[in-house]
């Protein structure tokens, strides 16, 4: 249900960014240039804050709990995303949306951290392909919200992204601290590993590698999820569409692209099993790139480049691997920070690669800037070849001994 409202909360401003960004200062027009500029400052602020928000929110569960630092999560990102309706200026917009993202981003890195430690080895693909299912289930959700109101001002989709809030009753009652991190904290009491311990010894080999791929990957895919809606309503065929006739098809492709990445999710949880998490990461990332160079190399009409966004929503399945591989990388009691400052510092170069490939819309070329982030998934692709293994996928093809602990 977290990764459910996770995807829920950080798609709804890319639904209604360009027509909600017009109103808030006051122009004609979604297509004018100060649309895509203070658009895009607002959603790398939202990044940057997704970043941080995973450091900060992570250091706080590996030293006071998972189940305490996840409550406050989502109690922020649900807060803040509800109080974007309030909005009167781009700048208040920016502020709301990037303490939302510090929930959101802290909300990943607990999260991930809490199922390593207690799901058994063998299911984990799987269920790593089941949380970003829940993300995509949340943007169907933030698509379906939007289609309803589409006949309402752009500001009242966020009035849905208070339901997470609700959430926190139930962990509160039934996620108690997983039984490998109250053993970890028993063995060191207060002497908890400090951050500068993810750059020393053997450990700082992976963090690098972790953190070049989350930063080309993650500046890659958001720069496609902030801008192909944008240059879909952009297109010179739909000039003449009324603003809801636009919506409506912005949220069927959004819907098109999250049922192919459904199943991009349990294709990249197959790879996983069969060529181990770094060899399925790289080969998804050579996928997106492949897709996405196929769609925005050439201009394409809204009917074509449907076939493009299926292709894309497939290999999108890449991100589903993080969450079951990442925190394994790291000690128990640097788990949850490492991983969620390496997935999550990728944002901070996502949002400064949304402002740079928003440089391309002050000229209006959408497609030219979705073209251009494509080659950062190259990028990834071939530095993920670089990353290691898990300890325990030298014998993925082994069976769990009867003897093994559920988290082995």
């Amino acid at each position: 249900m977290g990764w459910l409202f996770d995807g829920l909360d950080m798609h709804l401003y890319v639904l209604v960014a360009a027509p909600f960004v017009a109103e808030l200062l006051g122009v004609a027009s979604a297509r004018d240039p100060l649309v895509g500029f203070y658009s895009s400052w607002i959603q790398a602020a939202f990044l940057i804050g997704w970043a941080l928000g995973g450091g900060f929110f992570g250091r706080i569960a590996d030293r006071l709990g998972r189940s305490h630092a996840l409550m406050l999560t989502i109690l922020t990102y649900a807060l803040f995303t509800g109080l974007s309706f309030l909005a009167q200026t781009w700048w208040q917009l920016l502020v709301f949306r990037f303490v939302a993202a510090l929930g959101i981003g802290g909300e990943w890195a607990v999260g991930a951290s809490l199922l390593s430690e207690t799901w058994p080895r063998r299911w984990r693909p799987w269920m790593a392909a089941v949380l970003q299912t829940g993300v995509n289930l949340g943007v169907m959700l933030a698509g379906l919200a939007n289609f309803l109101l589409a006949s309402h001002p752009p500001r009242y989709v966020f009035l849905v992204g208070v339901l997470p809030a609700l959430l926190v009753l139930w962990i509160r009652r039934a996620v108690p601290e997983p039984e490998e991190w109250q053993g970890a904290k028993r063995l060191t009491g207060p002497a908890a590993p400090g951050f500068l311990e993810l750059f020393r010894g053997s450990i700082r080999r992976t963090t690098i590698l972790v953190l070049l791929v989350c930063a080309f990957a993650l500046t890659a895919h958001w720069a496609f999820l902030f801008w192909y809606l944008q240059h879909l309503r952009n297109l010179p065929e739909l000039a003449g569409w009324q603003d809801a006739d636009k919506s409506r098809l912005v949220s069927k492709v959004v819907w098109l692209v999250t049922m192919t990445s459904i199943a991009g999710n349990f294709l990249a949880a197959w790879l996983a099993r069969w060529l181990t998490y770094r060899r399925a990461i790289a080969v998804l990332c050579l996928g997106y790139f492949l897709s996405m160079l196929a769609t925005y190399s050439l201009p394409l009409d809204h009917d074509k480049l449907w076939y493009g966004f299926a292709a894309i929503g497939l290999c999108q399945g890449v991100f589903a691997l993080f969450t079951m591989y990442l925190p394994p990388l790291f000690p128990t009691l640097l788990r949850t920070t490492g991983a969620g400052f390496c997935y999550n510092i990728g944002r901070i170069a996502a949002g400064l690669g949304t402002v740079f490939f928003g440089l391309f819309t002050q000229v209006g070329d959408y497609r030219l800037a979705l073209f251009s982030a494509a080659f950062l998934f190259l990028a990834a692709a071939g530095i993920a070849w670089l990353l290691p293994e898990l300890p325990d996928e030298k014998a993925k093809w082994l069976p769990e001994q009867k003897g093994e602990s559920a988290r082995e």
